[in-house]
């Protein structure tokens, strides 16, 4: 991905920080599609997610 593509520079902050949001969940549905395809489960975009128990979330 390249960020050229999704943040110019007369966009303020917030605009950047939402097109940035927006790549990362498209991003993130397309892995878990081709994981769902192939059988697998797609890594979370954070992957601190995976060493926290769904208890203590």
């Amino acid at each position: 991905m390249n960020a050229a593509q999704i943040i110019t520079d007369d966009m303020s902050l917030e605009e950047k920080l939402s097109a940035i949001d927006a790549a990362m969940q498209a991003a993130q549905a397309v892995a878990d599609e081709q994981a769902r395809a192939n059988g697998s489960v797609a890594a979370p975009i954070d992957p601190a997610s995976l060493t926290v128990c769904d208890g203590c979330e």
